[in-house]
């Protein structure tokens, strides 16, 4: 008869251990972290046009030079001893200025765009669920819901500039300037005695133009942008029960000194990281790891709850930057709801007794 309820209890006992998905063979004393092995992905990047390839146009003016010319303002004549010649004035016209071309730039004009890049694709993941109602176990593991939950890809967007209309110029002219001198010339010869008047000159200047407006074509580059994305190139999932020494299920102290109201890690709370935490995570690969702070009770609770979350948060994130997998990390700010001792609000304690709940500690959790 013993023997018969012997046989049931261990079968029974079978059944549990299959449902919980616990490990097989546990040794007394030993304890054991459920592993799930995390997504791998590869970071690449993505280059975005910021800006179009264009044109510009530099103008430059025509140049002119001035030039002297010596013309006649008076011809040669003959003056008659008897009746001298008469002589009568004559406007000559010339071209003081020459006409030319002014060149006007009309700027390329730009209009506004935006590129979407998708840079965290679409992934799922188990999650422990809330225990069943009616379970019978005292243990809080037992009886809970396993969900394959799924979280949607993430982008963002990237303004950029589009060419609507290039650079183009506008001709305008110059007017030439005209000008003008006199002249003498014989209206009537002399008579009867004739006598050579030689003639007259003057000098003139006038501006010639040497070279037109012309114009030059600057080419301006495309500019870019480099952006960041995650892909997955390994689908994790599988899960393990790894044997962990019992220390590590257990809260331990990150001994990092917060400086006051601040959520900031300093270089050497950097390096307690780097010591006591990455080794950790090294030689338990799968494994999920929490990160909880704590604070004391002076100040409200709802600071104190913000300022340990971002505490907690500020070394999840120094660890992400480490190379750690965001699925293998969680972060809890409890504040001051876990005090270890009696100096709650309204209790007169020591400086000593209140930094004991300033804490910030890890452990192992199963995934």
């Amino acid at each position: 008869m013993k023997n018969r309820i012997l046989l049931m209890f261990l079968a029974m006992a079978g059944i549990t251990l299959q449902a919980q998905d616990l490990p097989a063979n546990p040794e007394p004393g030993k304890c054991y972290v459920r592993c799930t092995t995390p997504d791998v992905y590869e970071n690449q990047t993505v280059k975005v046009q910021i800006t179009p390839e264009y044109k510009k146009l530099k103008t430059f003016p025509a140049t002119f030079e001035t030039v002297t010319e010596k013309v006649l303002v008076k011809e040669e004549g003959k003056k008659l001893t008897v009746i001298p010649a008469k002589y009568k004035n004559e406007t000559v016209t010339f071209i003081k200025k020459q006409g030319a071309s002014k060149l006007a730039v009309i700027p390329a004009k730009f209009g506004k765009g935006a590129e979407t890049v998708e840079i965290k694709p679409a992934y799922a993941q188990w999650e422990l669920g809330s225990p069943a109602p009616d379970c019978a176990s005292s243990n809080p593991d037992d009886c809970r819901y396993w969900c394959y939950k799924g979280y949607p890809a993430e982008f963002t967007t990237v303004p950029v500039q589009t060419l609507t209309a290039d650079a183009t110029t506008k001709s305008s002219g110059i007017a030439e300037q005209p000008s003008s001198y006199t002249k003498r010339v014989i209206a009537e010869p002399a008579r009867v005695i004739e006598e050579v008047i030689p003639a007259e000159y003057a000098t003139i200047t006038k501006t010639v133009m040497v070279k037109d407006a012309y114009t030059e074509e600057v080419v301006v580059p495309a500019t870019f942008k480099t952006v960041s994305k995650e892909v997955l190139t390994q689908k994790g999932g599988l899960t393990t029960w790894k044997e962990v020494e019992c220390s590590l299920v257990e809260y331990s102290a990150l001994p990092i000194n917060w400086n006051l109201g601040s959520a900031t890690l300093t270089a050497q709370a950097k390096s307690i990281i780097d010591t006591r935490l990455m080794p950790v995570l090294a030689n338990n690969p799968g494994a999920k790891m929490e990160i909880a702070s704590h604070t004391d009770a002076r100040g409200s609770k709802s600071s104190n709850k913000d300022l340990s979350e971002r505490r907690a948060q500020a070394v999840v994130t120094y660890l992400l930057s480490k190379g750690v997998n965001s699925s293998r990390l969680v972060a809890n700010g409890y504040g001051e709801n876990r005090l270890k001792n009696r100096c709650a609000d309204g209790v007169t304690c020591t400086e000593r007794q209140h930094a004991s709940n300033r804490r910030t500690e890890f452990r192992l959790i199963n995934n």
